[in-house]
């Protein structure tokens, strides 16, 4: 995979919960992170003393965060509706010449911010909620 744009990785939300996905407004930055907790079964008859991990075991997750500037777009005001309402729906993160992932995931934080004389920014952080798919291009 060569070089890419940084601003192709897109977070899109579902907006009616049928599938409808758009991508979220005004984001500059985004990130997506896998994480795999680890079951560590190491014993004293572990060979040569090395550490023994259990395969296939132990909770995985994602998180997504993105960041952007503020535009009251009707993206803006249904992640705002996602957090407030507690809802799960579902996100895809376009990652380029790799593929999208998509699931639930739940708003975990917003943050808005703003100077005197700037824009106003804000700032999302999503944490996955269930199973994830993904597919490739």
């Amino acid at each position: 995979m060569g070089a890419q744009n940084g601003k192709d990785l897109l977070v899109k939300v579902d907006m009616t919960g049928g599938g409808q996905f758009e991508t979220f407004a005004g984001l500059r930055a985004t990130r997506i992170s896998f994480n795999a907790e680890t079951v560590d079964i190491t014993s004293l008859s572990s060979q040569g003393g090395w550490r023994e991990l259990l395969t296939g075991a132990g909770v995985k997750s994602a998180s997504i965060s993105g960041s952007g500037v503020f535009r009251d777009a009707t993206t803006d005001e249904r992640a705002r509706q996602i957090f407030f309402d507690g809802e799960t729906p579902s996100f895809q993160v376009v990652i380029p010449d790799f593929g999208i992932v998509e699931g639930p995931f739940q708003v975990s934080s917003i943050e808005y911010a703003g100077t005197h004389n700037g824009e106003a920014t804000y700032e999302v952080s999503l944490a996955s909620a269930g199973a994830l798919a993904f597919q490739a291009f």
